[in-house]
């Protein structure tokens, strides 16, 4: 008897993590079927043997026939810049908090088993308990963490009132290859890649002693694919995915190489650390790749000496 394979769809596939979640699931045997609008993804990112539709998550009665007989979806899709959702808030909660709706609206019509979001750190705001856990009272402080936690608590309603599995991953701050240097995550990776490209010193705001939790890309993977498949979670979790090893911005610098200077300090939390104690209990997960070997990578990828 032949063994239909897994069908997962991936919002926003063609960008940064999404596009790594789908050649993860590909190599675990998985059909995928890549859902992005190419606002921020590029086409070329999407794995050839994954199915595409250039299709926006705002559309509800699009998604309908793309979900057909999913089994688990998982929802990258977002317009993640916070300054964006600070100066453009009624466009970006349509896509952040309704596309949200209409993806959870397809996946339960489609008789999908399992939602899986990405969620961020951003729901935190700026709070003075490290490491962050899940226990803590969201403080979000622009549009865009707001958008993050109203999702979060559309899955878990979703699974109390309708049955559906969910579960929201919170990710600190990713990195690795095709990672967008003016994108969101990890921002100041990105900023150091391009200024050593350019033969520039780094440039560092403040002391350089503000921290942050640096987690690479496809230990996110790891720990999305894991949370679609394990019978520990579904009912509305949400858990941080992080390294939960703080690095200040001089320690990144120093993996990084080079000369460096110093700017003004600006308004931005101190401090940033995962509690990662949920996703070990949980998940069975734990990050394995060293910041030092990620960066070393990303120098080769970028040439970088």
């Amino acid at each position: 008897m032949t063994q239909h394979k897994k069908i997962a769809i991936v919002t926003g596939g063609a960008g940064f993590v999404g596009s790594h979640l789908a050649e993860g699931l590909l190599s675990r045997g998985y059909e995928v079927r890549v859902v992005d609008n190419l606002a921020a993804g590029k086409r070329e990112y999407v794995p050839s043997a994954a199915v595409f539709f250039e299709t926006d998550i705002r559309d509800r009665d699009a998604l309908a026939p793309i979900f057909s007989g999913a089994n688990v979806v998982f929802h990258l899709a977002a317009l993640p810049r916070v300054q964006y959702t600070i100066e453009h808030p009624l466009e970006s909660h349509e896509t952040n908090v309704t596309g949200t709706l209409n993806v959870l609206q397809a996946a339960r019509d489609a008789g999908a088993k399992r939602v899986v979001l990405a969620s961020s750190a951003s729901v935190y705001g700026d709070s003075q308990e490290i490491p962050l856990s899940e226990e803590l009272p969201p403080t979000p402080l622009s549009p865009y963490a707001l958008h993050k936690y109203m999702s979060e608590q559309y899955l878990a309603l979703f699974s109390r009132l309708y049955g559906l599995a969910t579960v929201s991953l919170r990710f600190f701050n990713v990195y690795g290859p095709r990672l967008d240097p003016e994108g969101p995550y990890a921002l100041v990776i990105g900023r150091f890649l391009k200024l050593r490209v350019h033969g520039e010193p780094l440039t560092i705001t403040g002391d350089g002693k503000q921290t942050r939790d640096f987690i690479h890309v496809l230990d996110v993977v790891l720990a999305l694919i894991i949370a679609a498949e394990s019978n520990n979670v579904g009912t509305g979790e949400i858990i941080n995915i992080g390294t939960g090893r703080q690095t200040s911005v001089d320690e990144l610098a120093d993996v990084f190489g080079g000369k460096r200077v110093y700017t003004p300090a600006r308004i931005e939390p101190r401090a940033s650390c995962a509690d990662v104690r949920k996703a070990k209990k949980l998940l069975n997960w734990e990050p394995t790749t060293r910041l030092e070997d990620g960066i070393a990578e990303l120098k080769r990828g970028w040439r970088i000496v």
